[in-house]
């Protein structure tokens, strides 16, 4: 099928850009994706922030990456401070995302974030309280992708905080969207 190429990336001939990208962004935001709290830290600054890009990448070594993007807080801490921690949300907790998709404000001295809990990971990086289970990682590496950076951390801690059966929160369990 012959392309074009456009201000929104390639373009099957013959199809009208917007329309195009429109129907692009549907796609995109039909794949499912979960919803998860990451933390991070540098030095003593710190921020947890909900993101849904991520995935196990290998079992040996046991790798997990996450997309973050380039303008924000995490991204910055993450790139500085070279730990990221990735907090699976319990379902009934689906509103605790909104809390977390600005920087927050922390009290460190009370082990909280925007009035949650939280507690330091193996890495050092802030572990939500209330989360189903996490992984505390280390990054290993680093890919620029387009407006985010595909950060690769080796899981150097793991545990669950309640029980493995907990439902876990996906996207389609909001009415929030990103990406497309």
């Amino acid at each position: 099928m012959p392309v074009q190429q456009g201000t929104v990336g390639p373009i099957p001939e013959g199809q009208d850009p917007e329309e195009y990208d429109r129907l692009r962004r549907r796609v995109l935001w039909s794949m499912p994706y979960g919803l998860y709290v990451v933390g991070s830290r540098a030095g003593e600054r710190l921020n947890l922030m909900t993101l849904n890009w991520a995935t196990q990448l290998s079992f040996d070594p046991k790798l997990v990456g996450i997309g973050v993007e380039r303008q924000s807080a995490t991204h910055e801490l993450i790139e500085e401070g070279r730990v990221f921690s990735l907090c699976l949300v319990d379902r009934e907790d689906r509103a605790i995302v909104r809390k977390f998709t600005k920087p927050v404000e922390v009290d460190v001295e009370a082990r909280q974030a925007n009035g949650f809990g939280f507690h330091h990971g193996r890495s050092g990086a802030p572990i939500l309280d209330q989360a189903v289970a996490y992984v505390d990682c280390e990054v290993r590496q680093q890919v620029g992708l387009g407006n985010h950076t595909f950060f690769i951390g080796e899981v150097v801690d793991s545990g669950f905080q309640k029980a493995e059966d907990t439902p876990i929160l996906r996207m389609e369990d909001t009415r929030m969207n990103y990406g497309g």
